[in-house]
């Protein structure tokens, strides 16, 4: 019989099928082997971590993050980025197809395949194109990529014709993958770079109006009702995504959806003249965020996703208007949202693992993964609700340092991660 490393996590809350229980949770290989109670006593050389006072859930997976490689590698590494995403909690994460070249064909998705084989300390799992070099025009070959892929984006761009988007559509439906969509209609951009509203009118910034998302979160839930194309909406920020969507879902209509926990906690009364505040989308007002909050809880917002952007010091230092998009978010996703909206009492706690854990699993095709049993892979996070910290991005593992919680006060430190059985993050 193989001889087997066995790990015990004692002291800490298991979450269970019956909910939160006291008990050490025993690791053998790649496998959950048991939930003991705290006084049982094990056989064998165990190596042994204390987790007193902490939570022991599901691990976290990020639909929705840039990690730069092939073609930026400056900006970050599938190395530095998934070093991050386990420091977060995180065992699988879905990298952004805007890439240098962009996998939009089987050679240049294994360019980005061999790196993830080579470097990555956790399971990433890429997002082809939609289109050929997210240009919007030339449809990828969506039956050759998909047995490789989570799923087809041109993120970081809206596919702005109908016709392309409706095509796209019935030939990724016929794969049964998920169309992630990034919903922006050019035409209304009018060269804005935050968002149209107080702020923006109070110190002279160009806006970007809601109605550029929305219109085209309409359309693709349209889109999606006539083809049968799984949809889903990257990163919504506005009140009027928050409300087609419920209604859509409503209807039986198959779209799922993503917020970011920047947009959960902050609006653009929080701007400052600062790079770490710009991403696309723009926080929103605080109608907005009060609308998306409401969404999470509901069940309307599927997803948290970082949408972890990561630039270098100097495409994040020119102040609002000429800073580079983006933003990280891996190593502060889970507290940021556990304070904003668990240790207010806004939500319960089992609301963001199923946000964070389950649903991402469930929409992705893999097993959900709602709570932790006996015989299911080892891919387990370690939280100390209790702890307290303040933001610094100078401990960030990832190379973006540009965070808008930097110095922000957050509970729900993360203390552990275990990627099938394997600790890839001890606080």
């Amino acid at each position: 019989m193989e001889n087997k490393d066995k790990i015990r996590i004692i002291g800490g809350s298991v979450l269970t099928k019956n909910g939160f229980e006291v008990a050490d949770l025993i690791i053998e290989g790649d496998t959950i082997s048991g939930i003991a109670l705290p006084e049982a006593e094990e056989e064998g050389n165990i190596r042994t971590y204390e987790a007193d006072g902490c939570l022991i859930v599901p691990s976290f997976v990020d639909m929705h993050v840039h990690l730069r490689e092939p073609g930026y590698s400056y900006k970050e590494t599938i190395k530095s980025g998934t070093a991050a995403a386990a420091a977060g909690g995180f065992t699988l994460v879905c990298t952004m197809p805007n890439l240098n070249p962009a996998p939009d064909s089987s050679e240049n998705l294994k360019k980005q395949l061999e790196i993830i084989e080579k470097d990555a300390c956790i399971d990433v799992l890429p997002f082809a194109t939609i289109t050929k070099g997210r240009e919007g025009e030339e449809l990828t070959d969506y039956a050759q990529l998909a047995p490789y892929v989570a799923g087809f984006s041109d993120d970081g761009t809206g596919v702005q014709s109908k016709d392309v988007m409706k095509r796209a559509m019935e030939g990724i439906a016929k794969t049964g993958k998920v169309l992630s969509a990034h919903c922006e209609v050019e035409s209304l951009l009018n060269g804005g770079y935050i968002h149209d509203g107080e702020y923006a009118r109070m110190h002279g910034h160009k806006g970007i109006s809601s109605e550029s998302e929305w219109k085209e979160v309409e359309r693709d839930i349209k889109l999606s009702e006539e083809t049968g194309c799984r949809l889903h909406i990257c990163h919504i920020s506005t009140k009027e995504s928050v409300d087609l969507i419920r209604e859509a879902k409503k209807k039986g209509i198959k779209v799922t959806c993503e917020t970011g926990p920047h947009y959960l906690t902050f609006s653009d009364r929080d701007l400052k003249e600062d790079g770490r505040f710009k991403m696309n989308p723009p926080l929103r007002s605080l109608e907005d965020r009060e609308a998306l909050r409401e969404g999470l809880i509901d069940g309307t917002i599927d997803v948290i996703a970082t949408d972890h952007a990561p630039h270098s010091e100097e495409e994040k230092s020119k102040g609002l208007e000429n800073s580079a998009m983006g933003v990280v978010g891996l190593e502060t996703a889970f507290s940021a949202v556990y304070t904003t909206m668990v240790k207010s009492g806004l939500m319960p706690l089992e609301r963001l693992i199923d946000a964070m854990a389950a649903r991402p699993r469930e929409i992705l095709g893999l097993q959900k993964q709602p709570f932790i049993e006996i015989g299911s892979k080892a891919n387990i996070t370690v939280v100390d609700p209790s702890d307290e910290f303040i933001v610094d991005p100078k401990t960030f593992k990832s190379e973006g340092k540009a965070s808008p919680f930097s110095g922000t006060k957050l509970n729900g430190k993360i203390k552990m991660t275990f990627h099938n059985g394997k600790p890839v993050y001890i606080a």
